[in-house]
Parts: structure tokens; sequence; C-alpha cells
């Protein structure tokens, strides 16, 4: 790893994808160091428990998931397809030169932008929310170079900007456009026929691909609806264009099936650092003869990797596709001591009779509910790992592990997303008493 690379991304300062663009890896490493050190020194940790900072192994082309969107990047301008303009909610600038991705993304991106762009069509306005084109979610796996396309719209009528071609050339006077109001009824219009569309898109894809402008392997092109007026991709019905409707990654020696909406860590290698690190650390409480409950499970990475340690893993999620892609994925990976409970952390676990041998916490950003820490303290495991995806959030939850009993007695931070503030933290927690 060139500690000394340098961002140099034509876009720094426009694009709010990167923050540290100016520093070189070794200087950022530093910086977020040095935050987690600062949080420390405010919770009254010694340092002496601290192991530093691991660097992501990769630093460039590290993404194995981009959310683009469709706008344009000044009102009325042309159409644009990428990330939001730094600080601004409206204007979307093209990307597609991103250095933190793998160039295939960059590729399907320019391609989808010119293709939609050729036939003009509009994208879903965030004031009027009227429009079509609305997302493209791109995931490619690191270790085996799968990708999957997923085109975001919505289910309006695909209606041209003037001026530009249709692909049969068919001119209707469309009654349902009238009646949403998103055309006025003195006009007679261009609409296109989205199986025709989509057709198109699939092939376009496939082309690149068999031309080598694609290097990985096209496995999943899918398009999904969303007709929300929230900022975010949520999904209303997917179908398959071509392939299936998953890729696979392999994480530690196992095999996981991704889908578009399924939860994986982006930083597939940084992912092996900072589980391989969580394993170390509770290690000495695994067993043939125990029991480890893994909590805020997601599609149950952790869980199955600690499996082949202990009796039985237990993951709780409450997401209902991640605990069914979990389970799906320990039966592909023959594991058969998992088991998986969707539900709130909170809920579940006063309502479960069995106490843990040992725990590991990955929670979400916000860390974990007072309610449910005061459960997971009373099992009086006499270690817990405890995953941190926003360090702050850990040390707010430190106060309740301390008035229970718990103590740091080792910390190791991970940088997961270079070139943005972003930093992992994995605690291992003691019982003092």
């Amino acid at each position: 790893m060139d500690l000394t690379n340098r961002h140099e991304c034509s876009l720094s300062g426009i694009c709010g994808g990167c923050t540290y663009s100016t520093c070189t890896y070794e200087e950022q490493l530093k910086i977020k160091d040095e935050d987690i050190r600062r949080l420390m020194k405010e919770a009254e940790c010694s340092e002496d428990i601290y192991e530093g900072i691991l660097g992501s192994p990769l630093i460039f082309a590290y993404r194995n998931k981009m959310e683009f969107s469709f706008g344009d990047s000044e009102k009325n301008g042309p159409l644009t397809l990428g990330l939001h303009r730094k600080k601004s909610f409206y204007d979307i600038v093209d990307t597609d030169c991103c250095l933190i991705t793998h160039e295939d993304f960059n590729e399907i991106q320019r391609l989808t932008r010119a293709y939609f762009g050729d036939l003009g069509l509009t994208y879903m306005d965030k004031r009027s929310h009227r429009g079509y084109l609305r997302h493209l979610l791109v995931r490619r796996s690191v270790n085996t170079s799968q990708i999957l396309i997923d085109l975001v719209t919505t289910s309006q009528p695909l209606i041209p900007v003037m001026g530009h071609r249709l692909i049969n050339d068919p001119v209707l006077y469309d009654k349902e456009a009238m009646a949403q109001g998103i055309i006025k009824a003195s006009d007679a219009v261009n609409v296109y026929d989205e199986e025709d569309v989509l057709r198109g898109f699939t092939e376009e894809i496939l082309r690149a691909k068999r031309e080598g402008r694609i290097e990985g392997e096209i496995c999943s092109i899918l398009h999904t609806v969303n007709d929300r007026p929230a900022d975010a991709i949520i999904n209303e019905g997917t179908s398959i264009l071509f392939g299936t409707e998953h890729i696979t990654e392999e994480l530690c020696g196992l095999s996981f099936k991704i889908t578009p909406f399924s939860f994986f860590q982006t930083n597939t290698r940084s992912a092996e650092l900072i589980y391989n690190k969580a394993v170390s650390y509770i290690s000495g409480e695994l067993g043939r003869d125990k029991v480890c409950f893994d909590l805020f499970s997601g599609t149950g990475t952790i869980t199955q990797i600690i499996a082949s340690s202990v009796k039985r893993a237990v993951g709780v999620e409450i997401v209902p596709e991640a605990v069914d892609a979990a389970r799906e994925n320990a039966g592909l990976n023959g594991l058969k001591n998992c088991e998986f409970i969707c539900g709130d952390v909170f809920e579940v676990l006063r309502n479960l009779d069995e106490t843990p041998d040992a725990v590991i916490l990955d929670p979400p950003r916000d860390g974990v509910s007072p309610k449910a820490l005061d459960i997971i303290c009373s099992y009086g495991v006499p270690e817990m790992v405890y995953i941190s995806c926003k360090p702050q959030s850990f040390f707010r939850d430190l106060q309740i592990l301390r008035e229970r009993g718990y103590e740091v007695s080792r910390m190791c931070s991970i940088d997961q997303f270079p070139w943005t503030k972003n930093c992992e933290l994995v605690a291992d927690l003691r019982r003092r008493y």
C-alpha cells in the first residue's frame, strides 16, 4: 500500500463524496488516529489499550457498491448521473472519473447517462416529483468480480424532452399523463414504450461487456420501481432484466449472496480486517460448548465467521430481508449451528430465555439503545466485542457499559473509507465485577 498516493481527482471540492482529497493517505490516517485518541482522552481511556489504526488494504477502487442519482448540474441543464454537488440537495455532478470505485463503475455510469441522455428521458424532479429516472445502483464484488446493476425509476410515463428521437417513433395522446398533471391537455406528446427502453438499456450494458469495456462479469441487471418522494432507494417492486437477482462475494473464506438491498460492508478488504480483529479479541470466550450472540447481525456475516468456533451462533437483526439473506447464506456455507432471529434487539432479548457466553455488538451509526444495553449487560458475560461505524456513539454507550461493570481492555481503529472522515472502531470489553 503506497501511503504517499494522492487523490488527484478533477472533482475535488465539487463532488460531496471525498473529504480528504488534498491529503496523502498517510496524512489522513494520522488525522483519523488523532480523532480516536481525542475521544479516548475525553472518555478517560488509557492510551495503553489502544493498538492504533489499520489502513485499508485498498485505498483506490475499494468500494463494492455505489448509488448514483439522475439529475442536472444546474437548473434545466443536460442530464447528469452521479453524486450530489458538495453542500447541495438538488445539483448532481457527473462522477464518471471516480477513483474510489473500480473503472467498471465509471464505464457503466457513462454508458447509462449517454443512453438515457440520447433518448431525452426526464429525471424525477425533487420539487414536483415528476419524471422517470431516479437512481442507478451498482454493486461489484471485489473477490469474484461479479457485477449487479439496478436501474431505479418511477412508474410514470416515459416522456422525453422535446426534440429527442423515439425508439419506435410513436406519437401518443397520453390521457393518464394529463390526468396526473405531467403534461398539458393542449400538447400531443411522444411517449416511449418502457419495455423497449429497458431492453435497449440491457443491450447497451451487454454490448459494453462484449467489447471489453467492462472487465467484471455481468451477473444481474434489474429494474426497480420507486414512487416514494424521499430521495432514497426504496424497493416497491423489482424485476430481472438479465441474469439473476444477486451476485456472490467471498469474505473470510465464506460465500455470501448479495441482492440490491442487502447490507454488506462497502469495503470488502477492510471488512475482513474488522471481522478478523473482532474474532481475535473474543476468541478466548469461544469454544465448542459456548453460545455467542451476534446483535445487529445484518446479513449474518460475523455470525457465520464465528460459527465454526462455537456450539451455536445466534444473530439478531430487525430487517427481514437481511435475516432471509443470512439464513440463505448460512445454508450456502453449510453451517447448521447458526440461528437468525428477526426483530428489534431489545424486544427479542427480553423474550429470550437463553443466556449467551459471549456477545458481539455491531450496531447502526447511532449505537445501542440504553434499554437494550441494560439487558445485554444483565447477561454478565465475561467479555463482549463492540464494532462501531461511528466511534462517537461507542464512547457514549461506554458510559452505560462502565456503570454496569465493563471496561475496555483493547481497542483498534480500522479505516473503512479512505479519503472520507469515517473510521471504524473495534473494542474488546471485559467485565470487572
